[in-house]
């Protein structure tokens, strides 16, 4: 080896080999086992995969060029197998973005697009540039570049413990929208930085888990459009343009070569204050789109292993977003683990929200699989063992798997029967008593996995798709004219009630009414077996006018006014009592050993105790939660509802000796209280459309 080589080679564990020039530059095979870009001593790995690629070259580009300086073809002998790999010595990664070009055989029919004029970015790229900054196309050509980074941020020593799934709230919201409206009062709006400001406030409301809508790179410009003089963008994120790089529009500092950090030190801080992080992620399809969507990595690659195809070469939709991602593709199914593990071991994530996750259960011809490889290597991966998966067990292409979602004990799931069930009930519908309760009860009639041992539901009533708990109780139709779509758009099936009055009123009655329904949701909802997740701004009635599909909105629609919070500061207090109320009673949360006069662990009960056959028109129920603490102490909680528009009278079930029952809430006199007001048991008075929570103290 000649003494330059050596020099080159200082400092690395890499095997030396002797170097080759190409294009200029000393290159040398590179870490095979290693995708996408890796910084090393004196250079760079670059790794790409390409089962039909005949041809692989690396384009290096100034910051914010639009023509590459430098064009590297890999040679023929650094091709193992379908992998591309080399090392490319000499290079600074504060000074260039990097990009591919790929050549093989076109033909659409077979799915084959490649094409060598066509620029790639790298489907393992860590940081995508080209877009910085929120709604300004950074460079003028349409094509996305990637940049190295290093990954050494400091984690500290510290240990972070985390909850169980059944011990968390979940708190769902927008990086950009929580913040960005100026009543936010934080002083980087829109950004992790600015979210990271109102972690006070979070950990006074009583959360102590985040769930993020998407914060994987994407581009909020793609099919961007007007509408009555406003700006449409794909302000929610759900078309992800690379799944291992953080949106760099949610940066307030906007520096060439970052590693995240912004982002890190958001989720150091978060977990500093006991609140864990799980992320929305997006694996059923890309920003590529359709047979008419553009090319700028997984088509270009290899279009027909990443995406679903039909026999003619089109692209299945089951994600209503024009492709499919082929999830249990080997190569697809290695990229989504190694996906996730990096964002576990780089970012410490806790979790993962998989947006249409039934899709990942569909095999090459869209069928549903019954035990699909990709869900059972998240399950038994040993780096993602403790990390919380929650599927929305469904897709738009119809299949719905709420329930029977496969989960080897280790997946959760949006519940979505719950959010429709209690809807239902709480304003009032004839026919699901029954429903409720079961669906309060930890919907164990839905998950009755013998070896499980405890509910896998995540129980919601309002998340970002569909109304706002404030617009449930506002109105009784969608208005999302501002999207665009003549009012087509969202779901037609909100189960809402406007209490008299279709939006906005001054009519004091039925604002009172509205107050309470959302002060029932809530009671109800915290008050349920199984995870618990709300709408941030939920808390503090946020509005988004009737729009129950707001993706494209970036203004006031989808902005959380936090003007609010003065206004409703009170139903922010009752969701704040609420969540300590649930911390206060692990009985609601999980099963405990049993209570030592016979309670059952859940039951169920009309107006009389115990007696749980409901009728047609039901709409008084009871729900109780019974057993022993570690300490000994019986933990007992009942729930109350009257559904109906009339007082009604009930019966408490009857206590031993030396035990009382205590009302926590009362939704109709607006009363709440951690110690409770003593009550004999026997008849009650439940008014009408109100909750009513008990627990019992030993006398």
């Amino acid at each position: 080896m000649a003494i330059e080589d050596e020099k080159l080679n200082a400092g690395s564990n890499i095997t030396l080999f002797p170097l080759d020039k190409v294009a200029g530059y000393n290159v040398r095979p590179g870490l095979y086992e290693i995708k996408g870009a890796t910084a090393i001593p004196c250079g760079v790995s670059f790794t790409v995969t390409s089962m039909e690629a005949t041809s692989c070259e690396l384009l290096l580009f100034k910051l914010r060029a639009e023509e590459p300086y430098a064009v590297i073809p890999f040679p023929e002998n650094y091709k193992i197998g379908n992998v591309f790999s080399m090392i490319v010595f000499d290079l600074e990664i504060e000074e260039f973005e990097y990009a591919y070009r790929l050549d093989g055989p076109n033909n659409p029919e077979k799915g084959l697009l490649f094409n060598r004029e066509t620029i790639l970015l790298d489907p393992y790229a860590k940081a995508v540039c080209g877009q910085s900054r929120w709604g300004e196309k950074q460079s003028r050509d349409d094509c996305y570049r990637a940049r190295v980074v290093r990954n050494n941020y400091d984690w500290g020593n510290y240990t972070y413990t985390k909850h169980k799934m059944e011990d968390l709230v979940i708190y769902e919201l927008h990086v950009r929208g929580f913040t960005f409206d100026p009543s936010s009062g934080v002083q980087f709006r829109g950004t992790f930085a600015g979210l990271a400001e109102k972690i006070p406030y979070l950990k006074e409301l009583g959360i102590n888990a985040v769930e993020l809508m998407p914060v994987f790179e994407f581009d909020e410009l793609g099919g961007v459009r007007e509408m009555d003089g406003h700006q449409l963008l794909d302000y929610w994120g759900y078309n992800p343009v690379c799944f291992f790089a953080p949106n760099t529009s949610y940066e307030a500092k906007k520096e060439f070569n970052h590693e995240g950090l912004e982002f890190k030190e958001l989720i150091y801080e978060f977990h500093k204050n006991d609140i864990e992080v799980i992320l929305d992620v997006v694996f059923n399809h890309t920003a590529e789109g359709n047979e008419d969507g553009r090319t700028f990595s997984l088509k270009g690659f290899d279009n027909q292993v990443y995406y679903l195809l039909t026999p003619e070469g089109d692209y299945y939709n089951f994600s209503g977003c024009g492709n499919t991602l082929n999830c249990n593709h080997p190569v697809v199914q290695q990229m989504i683990l190694e996906c996730l593990r990096y964002w576990v071991i780089e970012y410490r994530i806790d979790g993962f929200r998989f947006d249409l996750a039934s899709i990942l259960g569909r095999d090459e011809d869209g069928m549903p699989m019954s035990k699909p490889p990709i869900l059972q290597s998240l399950a038994f991966d040993p780096i993602l063992s403790d990390v919380k998966l929650i599927a929305e067990a469904w897709d738009a292409a119809g299949l719905y798997q709420v329930g029977s979602f496969p989960s080897w004990n280790r997946w959760a799931e949006w519940n979505g029967k719950y959010r429709d069930d209690l809807r239902s009930f709480l304003k009032g519908d004839a026919g699901f008593a029954g429903a409720a309760v079961q669906r309060i009860g930890g919907s164990y009639d839905i998950y009755h996995h013998e070896d499980r041992e405890d509910t896998p539901s995540i129980n919601f009533i309002t998340c970002h798709d569909g109304f706002t708990l404030y617009d449930l109780y506002s109105y009784n139709w969608k208005h999302n004219e501002a999207n665009g779509w003549n009012n087509t758009d969202g779901a037609n099936d909100n189960r809402s009630w406007n209490c008299g009055e279709e939006g906005e009123t001054e009519d004091k009655n039925i604002l009172k009414l509205r107050r309470r329904m959302i002060m029932n949701a809530c009671a109800v909802l915290l008050c349920s077996r199984g995870t618990p997740m709300f709408l941030a701004g939920d808390e503090f009635c946020n509005t988004q006018f009737g729009n129950n599909n707001p993706y494209c909105q970036d203004n006031e629609i989808s902005w959380l006014d936090w003007n609010r919070l003065d206004r409703y500061h009170d139903i922010f207090e009752f969701f704040k009592f609420m969540i300590a109320f649930r911390k206060a009673h692990p009985v609601i949360r999980k099963t405990l050993r049993p209570c030592k006069y016979g309670f059952p662990d859940v039951s169920f009960h009309s107006e009389r105790p115990f007696k749980s056959k409901y009728e047609w028109e039901s709409r008084v129920v009871g729900v109780m939660f019974a057993g022993c603490r570690q300490d000994g102490r019986d933990d007992i909680v009942y729930l109350v509802i009257n559904a109906f528009w009339e007082k009604k009278r009930a019966e408490l079930p009857h206590l031993p000796i030396g035990y009382r029952w205590k009302l926590a809430v009362d939704t109709f006199e607006e009363v709440y209280s951690r110690s409770g007001i003593w009550q004999m048991s026997g008849d009650i008075e439940i008014e009408p459309r109100s909750v009513k929570i008990y627990f019992v103290e030993r006398i």
